[in-house]
């Protein structure tokens, strides 16, 4: 089953809390995975933290369309959480 984001929170710097429809809950430091093109616009802190959370694939997004897996957060979570 793939995870679903329902609630997610700017931290600070590039750290975003989430929180998936399981429970798990956490801070993912998204600085490391901000390179090519389509993630370039999201080096600019304040472009990055204009995030949201697609309606249909319940993950985090961007304007540009630029997104990151729920899969590939909800791992990052759950080593750190």
């Amino acid at each position: 089953m793939i995870p679903r984001v329902l609630e997610a929170r700017y931290s600070g710097d590039y750290v975003i809390w989430l929180r998936f429809d399981d429970g798990v809950e956490g801070e993912v430091d998204l600085k490391d995975e901000i390179w090519g093109p389509v993630f370039a616009p999201l080096k600019n802190r304040e472009y990055f933290r204009k995030f949201r959370i697609h309606p249909d694939f319940h993950t985090l997004t961007w304007e540009n369309e630029a997104d990151f897996a729920p899969e590939f957060l909800y791992e990052i979570v759950k080593v750190t959480a």
